[in-house]
């Protein structure tokens, strides 16, 4: 992104939060929620509160990244709790978890907003996000969630760029998404496939993988990293220690994907109901 184009949609966010007075962002440690904390708290200050939902489907290493970047940014940040498990309907994992995963949210954060007469509930949706199977929208929609982002017109990339023009240190992080998405759709989520999945993936960034998705299906896990990683899960000695290790955590078999990761690589993975 061209300086000039940064400084302009810079300069665009900044006129959306203005206009709005005063936001609840919703944080969750990703680069696009802290982009849109770190410019809605340099423009508006004490006015900017962060809220972070913690879940059995939010991983504990994603809670210490949120930590981190508040402390970073300096922006005032409530944690808050909560459990889409008690919902039979993000439960069952149909087509549409991420719309009632989303309510379950706004459900919660709505009423913080309400009474701390902030002027929106703000989100880390941007243009990237368009091409995606996001039900999540929907319920965004329908509890008047704002998009900074996108309504700057950034981009994936715009954003990654920004945040790093910013001196945001996770700029380059890679995507995250909560340990439900890894759960095969059709298949219910229950606390002890979400643990596994947690636990798999914690390994395998402890072994140095940065972009990392282990995808439960029946039980078994499917192992995706980096197209670059690739040569280093392959070899032998690592093989047979990430096999053993997930093994070790429940998994009946494990897969070693040799296509890598792929956003929204669960998506298809949609068990049979016959």
């Amino acid at each position: 992104m061209r300086r000039e184009a940064s400084e302009e949609k810079l300069a665009g966010l900044q006129k959306i939060f203005q206009d709005l007075g005063s936001v609840l962002v919703a944080f969750s440690g990703g680069i696009d929620s802290t982009l849109v904390l770190k410019v809605a708290h340099e423009t508006l200050g004490e006015k900017a509160l962060a809220v972070t939902a913690v879940s059995p489907t939010f991983p504990e290493i994603e809670l210490d990244w949120t930590k981190r970047l508040i402390a970073e940014i300096g922006a005032r940040h409530q944690i808050v709790r909560t459990d889409q498990l008690q919902v039979p309907d993000f439960v069952q994992n149909d087509a549409s978890r991420c719309f009632h995963c989303k309510t379950d949210l706004y459900q919660l954060l709505t009423p913080i907003q309400r009474e701390l007469h902030l002027g929106a509930i703000v989100d880390g949706t941007n243009l990237d996000d368009l091409g995606d199977d996001r039900p999540g929208f929907a319920a965004a929609k329908q509890w008047h969630v704002r998009s900074p982002l996108l309504e700057a017109g950034l981009s994936k990339q715009d954003t990654r760029e920004l945040a790093r023009t910013l001196g945001l240190s996770n700029w380059d992080k890679p995507a995250a998404a909560c340990l439900s998405s890894r759960i095969q759709r059709g298949t219910a989520i229950t606390i002890d496939k979400l643990s596994r999945v947690e636990r798999a993936e914690a390994f395998l960034m402890q072994q140095g993988f940065r972009q990392v998705r282990v995808r439960d299906t029946d039980g078994a896990a499917r192992v995706e990293v980096e197209t670059d990683e690739l040569s280093r899960l392959f070899e032998p000695a690592m093989q047979q220690a990430v096999r053993d290790r997930l093994r070790d955590f429940g998994f009946a078999a494990v897969t070693l994907d040799p296509a890598g990761y792929r956003k929204g690589g669960g998506n298809g993975d949609v068990k049979s109901k016959e």
